[in-house]
Order: structure tokens, then sequence, then C-alpha cells
């Protein structure tokens, strides 16, 4: 017998642990695993793992979309973990089996779930059909050309009759994020790269429902972020609801028709619309209802972390810090439960929330009640990202692409361009038809 047959032996006749996922969660969990003796199997859709957050920056040209990609094969062999690339079509909870869209079956004794979410859209009539997203590699880079042909378009029109009109939905971090990172991109690029367009022809707009933006932050800090974005020369319209998407324009809820080339929906996630066929009780927004150990409701071995699970009395943030915190407590609740001990309540260690609005601008707001805006936090924000970025090469290349895309601002620089030939822009049309209603 070969030297290291006995450990494969051992290891084949381990626990086995499926992590659905490969998002912050599911990577997360695997690390808490990586010394444990049990075999950890992560299965995901995509050979890659995205870092969510820097997506508005690959949409608005600042990064490509590798930088905020990592292998997702390479980082599980390193853990000593298997990798399949495929989509979870059901789950037999009595058997202890997962089937995969193509077919295959794997058989667990302990199943994480972190499979994320994706746009929630709130019964808007068109908003599924008509608005673009944020929320995968592939949204980013399909927006990132979309805006990149809206400009061109209008370089090829010298005549002025073409406008380019973008409404964001949704006042949250992402919204906000990329909404002041439009701005900037019209006031400070435009202007140099397509000399002959008047930055006024394009038109950046932000609509969210509630009264104020950015909601978890103090009141202090949302109308510094409100006033950076009018600042970038952003329309805000609050307390606004919208009640229709269509083709080139959005309906409000008092019935106000607003151009829109491009809208972009940003204001809520959900999970997606398979999970229903998981057997597992699902709670708003389809999220699935765990218990306070995260285990999905009414299961003995199935755990869900991240934004795809809720606990109802207590649900957490839906951002990248409770989704590692989660991964790491689901793993650690396994670990538990395979040494015959008792699993533990999830706390969430709050370690602040922040946002940028765009260059050199930016809010942090701590736990013990320290709150500070502009460079600081913007570098904040900055060292933070690069930090939880995976890879080195990940955070080497946006580092250069980032310092030269704010250090090259306004001489022409600072973009990464899109690859759709100039397509016309619903918008005239849409204007011209209204023009007619009237």
């Amino acid at each position: 017998m070969t030297g290291g047959q006995p450990d494969r032996n051992r290891r084949a006749s381990a626990p086995h642990v499926v992590i659905v996922g490969a998002g912050f969660a599911g990577l997360s969990a695997v690390r808490a695993l990586r010394k444990a003796r049990v075999r950890v199997t992560i299965v995901d859709r995509n050979l890659y793992s995205t870092f969510q957050p820097l997506l508005y920056q690959v949409a608005t040209g600042g990064l490509n979309p590798g930088d905020v990609a990592y292998p997702v094969g390479g980082f599980s062999i390193r853990r000593h973990t298997r990798y399949i690339r495929g989509d979870l079509a059901t789950i037999d909870h009595a058997g202890g089996r997962i089937k995969l869209t193509d077919g295959r079956v794997l058989g667990f004794d302990y199943l994480i779930l972190a499979a994320g979410v994706s746009a929630n859209y709130f019964g808007v009539k068109g908003a599924a059909q008509c608005t673009y997203g944020l929320y995968t590699r592939a949204d980013s880079i399909v927006l990132r050309d979309h805006i990149m042909n809206g400009y061109e378009v209008l370089s090829a029109d010298p005549a002025g009759h073409e406008t380019f009109a973008i409404t964001v939905v949704g006042g949250g971090a992402t919204g906000v994020e990329l909404a002041g990172t439009l701005g900037e991109l019209r006031r400070d690029v435009l202007s140099a790269t397509f000399a002959d367009v008047d930055p006024a022809r394009v038109h950046i707009r932000l609509v969210e429902m509630a009264p104020e933006l950015l909601l978890p932050f103090k009141p202090k800090l949302r109308e510094y972020a409100r006033k950076q974005l009018v600042k970038r020369g952003v329309d805000i319209r609050l307390s606004t609801k919208i009640l229709e998407v269509q083709p080139g324009r959005v309906v409000l809820g008092d019935g106000e028709y607003l151009p829109s080339d491009l809208t972009v929906w940003a204001a809520g996630v959900a999970a997606a619309d398979a999970v229903a066929a998981w057997n597992v009780p699902q709670g708003a927004g389809g999220r699935i209802v765990v218990g306070p150990d995260l285990r999905v409701q009414g299961s003995d071995r199935v755990f869900a972390a991240g934004d795809i699970a809720i606990v109802p009395d207590d649900p957490s943030p839906q951002l990248a810090q409770p989704a590692l915190q989660e991964g790491t407590h689901a793993a650690e609740q396994v670990l538990r439960l395979l040494r015959g001990e008792q699993t533990e309540p999830f706390k969430y260690h709050d370690k602040g929330i922040m946002a940028t609005i765009g260059r050199r601008s930016a809010v942090v707001e701590l736990p013990n009640g320290t709150r500070f805006t502009g460079t600081l936090a913007w570098l904040a924000w900055l060292g933070l990202h690069l930090m939880y970025l995976l890879g080195y090469r990940n955070r080497i290349s946006t580092l250069i692409n980032l310092s030269w895309r704010y250090v090259a601002w306004g001489h022409g620089g600072g973009v990464i361009v899109g690859d759709l030939p100039p397509e016309p822009l619903p918008g005239p049309g849409v204007q011209q038809a209204l023009r007619s209603e009237e």
C-alpha cells in the first residue's frame, strides 16, 4: 500500500459537507472547514467568485471584469475542496442528497446553502424586462457596454438632437455609488473623451421610494451623500414610487412619465425562483427561513447563510460582513454537531458600514459611534475593499486600475470602454410619442 493511500481512505469515509454557492458566505464556510476531518464539495454555476461591492466600477469602466472575479477551482484546490460547476435543482432532505439541473446527484451529511440572491422588483410592471441589474459579473459587463454605447451615440450626433437619460432605481449603497460615479463620468471624463458632446445632454437620475438615501446611516451622513450627488449633477427623486418601467421611460406613482434610455434596478434583493423547488421554508423576498443557529427551519443538517438566509425575528444586514460571518458560523455549527455538541446562536459582530459617492467622497460609520466623511472615508473604503479581494493579482490590478481612474479623471483616461457598436437610443422616439399623446 502506498504512503498516501491510508489518508485517502480516511478522507473518503469522512463526513461530507456540501456548500452551494461560492460567494462571501460560501467561501467563508470553506475556509472554516479547511482543517477539519471532513470532505467538502462546493457547487456554483460560475467558474469564478465575484466581488460584488465593486461591480459598479466595472459597469462604469473603471475596472476590468477580471479584477472582481477569482477562480473557484484554484481556491478549492488550495483548501483540499472539490469544486463542481452546476446549479442546484432539488434537495432530498430525508435521503441526504441534492440533484443538480444537469441530473447529477450528490450525497451529503451536512448542507450549507449560500447561493446568494437576485433582484427584487416588488411587483413593478415591466421592471424585470426593461431594467438592467448589477448583481453579477455578466450584469456589470452588459451595463458598461450600454453606458458607453450611449456616449458614443451622443458623439455621433453633433447637431445635439439626442439625449441620454439614465435612471438608477434605489437609494441604497449600490444605487448611490453607481449614480455618483456616473455623475463623475459625465462631468470629468465625457468632456475629455468626447469633446464635442455637451455633458448637459446626459441626464442622471436617482429614484428612491424612501424619504432619504442610505437609510442604515445616520442622518448627517445621509445628507452628506445627498449633497455630494447633487454636486455631481445627479437629479435625486426621494419619496418617489415607480409604478411601471417601459422601454425608454419610467412611470412614476403619480402618473408622471420620465424619459429613461437606460434604467438600472438597484432597489432590493430576493431569492431566485429556483429556491421554491428546494423544499425549504421561505420568508420575506423568498429568502430561506433559518433558526438562530442558521439551520434551515425544520431541518437538522441543512444550513443557510448570507443574503439567501433570514432569521425572521433578527435579520442581519444584507452586506458582505454578515455574509462572511454567517458562512463561518454555519461551518462551525457543522463541526459542533459532528463532535456531538449543541449548536450556538449566530451573533453578528458589527464592524461598521461605509459607502462611496465618488472620488475622495465617502461615508463611514463605525459601531462605537465614530463617523467621518470625505477623503479619509474614501481611503478607508478603498483599503477595506482591497483587503477583502481574493488573490494578490486581483488586489494589485484593482489598485492600479482605480488609482489610474482617479488620477486620470478629466485627462481623457480612467475609462475601460465597452464592446457594443453604437445603437440608437430609445429616448427621442419616446419623447416624440409623449408629445403626440399631449
